[in-house]
Parts: structure tokens; sequence; C-alpha cells
């Protein structure tokens, strides 16, 4: 068996690396010697022509002032996004704060989720220990009372015990019960629990967009607005 061709490749990887150590080592080579400029060619990655050292260095130049570019326009995009709903968060606290009871705090959590964060299909669940069972505050679309007993609880344990929001999928039964006759159409979900509340209760936020409420996503905000809403119907 010939081992030449292997010899062959390891002197040229040695050569290549020891080549590779000396420029570093040397940054000034091209200054010494500028008429190396001229005579390197490369080929370009996209088109496969070839051009000069200096050609390519600039269209590397050029790729790393767009990757930048794209860098910036993400950070000034995610911004105003947060702007935006920092302002929104601001509208939520605001409607909480004019609220004297439970009941107007309730109105209020249902009314800013619609009208200032778009939120058409969400669901408040609270327990009856809380009082989510009194005659004042009778089952709707947006809230949905439920005894302390009911099993359908288990499900939602562990949201309770992580204590944080979790965006995404989720089970088929608990879809059927949060959505009910338009469960078919929620294709994603934000589950909010409010554990400052004794018992929990939970905010249940849909969307017909599979991609809107996704497990990469931020839940800081919504953290925030769970602990807000509990505050205000801690009111009697």
């Amino acid at each position: 068996m010939n081992s030449k061709p292997a010899q062959e490749l390891g002197a040229a990887t040695i050569d290549e690396q020891a080549i590779g150590q000396y420029l570093q080592q040397h940054p000034d080579l091209f200054d010494r010697h500028p008429q190396l400029l001229t005579r390197l060619r490369l080929v370009h990655p996209r088109t496969g022509t070839t051009v000069s050292l200096i050609e390519r260095q600039v269209e590397v130049l050029r790729e790393k002032q767009a990757a930048s570019e794209q860098k910036l326009a993400e950070f000034v995009r995610v911004a105003r996004a947060n702007d935006v709903l920092v302002d929104k968060i601001h509208r939520f606290t605001r409607r909480l704060v004019r609220t004297s009871t439970r009941a107007q705090a309730l109105a209020q959590i249902e009314a800013s989720l619609r009208e200032d964060f778009d939120a058409y299909h969400a669901v408040l669940v609270l327990q009856d220990s809380a009082g989510a069972a009194s005659t004042a505050e009778s089952a709707s679309r947006f809230l949905r009372p439920l005894a302390s007993e009911d099993p359908i609880l288990k499900s939602f344990e562990s949201l309770f015990g992580s204590g944080r929001p979790r965006c995404g999928q989720v089970r088929d039964s608990q879809r059927d019960f949060l959505f009910g006759n338009e469960a078919m159409a929620i294709a994603s979900v934000a589950l909010i629990p409010l554990t400052v509340m004794s018992p929990p209760g939970l905010l249940a936020i849909g969307s017909v967009d599979r991609d809107h409420f996704h497990p990469g996503m931020s839940t800081e905000f919504l953290s925030r607005m769970a602990e807000l809403i509990a505050d205000a119907l801690s009111r009697s």
C-alpha cells in the first residue's frame, strides 16, 4: 500500500498551518511585498469567478457591513415592539388603578385585553374558594369560575408549580376546556398562572396564528400582567 498521498496530504496540512501562523505573526507581509496582492487570486464564493485578494477583502467587508446593518435593524425592530408593548402595559395598569372593586377590575381586565392587546380569545379561570363562584361573578365567555376540586385543574398543576407563563401548544383537553366552541380555531396559547392568588388562578390567551405564541418568546411582560391582575382581583 502506497502511503505517499497520505504523507503529501499531511505535509500540505502542516504547511497550510505554518503559513497561517506566519501571516498572523507578520501582518505586515503584504506591506513589505505589495506585488503579492496583485498576483494572488481567489474564487468568488457566489459567482465562482476568480477575483483578486483585494476584491475578495472588499467583498468580505461588504458582507460584514450587511450583517451588521441587519442586526441593527433587528435591534431597532425589537426596541420599537417593546416600546409599543410598554405603552400597552401602561394603559392596562392605569385601567386597573382606576378601579375600586373586584367587579370593576374584572371588567377592565377583559376590556383591556380585547381593546389594547387585540386578545379576542381570552379566558380567566378563578377557583371558587377565591370568590369566583359568587353571584356577582357569574360565568361568562371571559370569566370561568371553577370549583377547587374540579379534575381539570390537575392538568395545570405543573404550570402552577412553575409559577411562570408558558407559551405554545396545549393539550386538546385543556384547549377544549378553555375555549369551548372556539377551541378548534385556536392554534397557539399563552397560559399565565396567577400564583400570587390563593388558590391560584389562570389567564389563558389564544391565537389563531400558530406562531403567535411560541416556547421561545419572552414572557417577562406576561409575568408583570399576572401580578397586576392578581393585585386588582384581591379587592373585595
